[in-house]
């Protein structure tokens, strides 16, 4: 609920203006108050300043999405700091949890002293987004001992898929690639279009099974078969190249299932050359990572605001 001063729970609010008429009026804006849990993304594998070129990337689209938002950046293997004049280049996730709690903190201390009537800090004080598309135990696991060992109040939600805009992000990368059409309603050929998909994901037989999902998706849209399997798994890719290679394909396509900074690139290099595959780029900064990410965000906190969803490639 919301009060004539401002909203009380903290939750993103409508800012009002004048409505359109008519049935094709535009939604209005959402905005989040100065006093919503900040949008902290994870960031998995080793930092650099790629790295964080992407993950910058991912939280200004959630920003552009939600005004206002207190979008920041956690490193899993970033530098442990939780000091509050400075921060390193690139931060651990416990650092960043602990000092946003550590300003709520303050926040409240300064309002006190000047005699202000403020409640005493309540709920989460962020909401902790793994940049992950697919389920890794392995990540997972260190993600959740990082928010345990900030002893910061925070919210941990799923990873990013699957989703349709995950399989729309895949479609892109391939044709990017050209080895996808770009836009099947304009029938658009590509001489060197795959027939076969092998989708490599990272974390097990739980990844593949859920970039399968997408993975129905993505066949959907290209109309060739799609198949996930395993990075870490040895000979998986060889393996699942093979299988597509029975049934008919000829030409195979290796589309990354992955984000980016969770593994070595070269690993994608060299099953790509074992399986006898081209391969396009991982998923980085698409635009539905960021939306993504602030979906669920805004799960986690109880907000129901419009779902990102899947369109064509144009």
């Amino acid at each position: 609920m919301s009060s004539p001063t401002g909203p009380a729970s903290g939750l993103p609010v409508r800012m009002p203006r004048p409505r359109q008429p008519g049935r094709h009026r535009r939604p209005e804006p959402v905005a989040a108050p100065e006093n919503a849990p900040a949008l902290v993304l994870a960031v998995p594998g080793v930092p650099s300043t790629a790295t964080r070129s992407l993950a910058e990337e991912v939280v200004s689209i959630a920003r552009s999405e939600l005004p206002g938002l207190d979008a920041r950046i956690g490193y899993l293997d970033g530098t442990e700091d939780a000091t509050t004049t400075s921060f390193p280049e690139f931060p651990s996730l416990q650092s960043v949890l602990a000092h946003a709690s550590t300003e709520r903190t303050a926040r409240y201390e300064q309002a006190r002293a000047a005699g202000a009537e403020v409640a005493e800090p309540d709920g989460p004080v962020a909401v902790v987004v793994p940049l992950l598309a697919g389920p890794d135990s392995a990540l997972m696991r260190r993600v959740r001992q990082a928010v345990m060992d900030s002893r910061a109040p925070a919210e941990l939600t799923d990873v990013l898929g699957p989703h349709p805009l995950l399989a729309e992000a895949l479609h892109v990368r391939l044709s990017e690639a050209g080895l996808a059409r770009a836009d099947r309603a304009r029938l658009f050929t590509v001489a060197t279009a795959a027939d076969g998909i092998v989708l490599a994901t990272v974390g097990g037989e739980e990844a593949v099974q859920a970039a399968g999902i997408t993975g129905m998706l993505l066949a959907a849209r290209l109309a060739v078969p799609v198949m996930a399997a395993a990075l870490d798994q040895e000979g998986a890719i060889a393996a699942t190249a093979e299988q597509l290679r029975g049934s008919g394909s000829t030409q195979l396509a290796l589309a990354p299932y992955l984000i980016g900074p969770e593994i070595d690139a070269s690993l994608l290099d060299d099953a790509a050359k074992e399986a006898g595959c081209s391969v396009a780029e991982s998923l980085g900064a698409y635009p539905a990572i960021g939306k993504l990410a602030l979906s669920k965000y805004a799960t986690a906190l109880g907000i129901a605001p419009q779902q990102p969803s899947g369109a064509p490639v144009h």
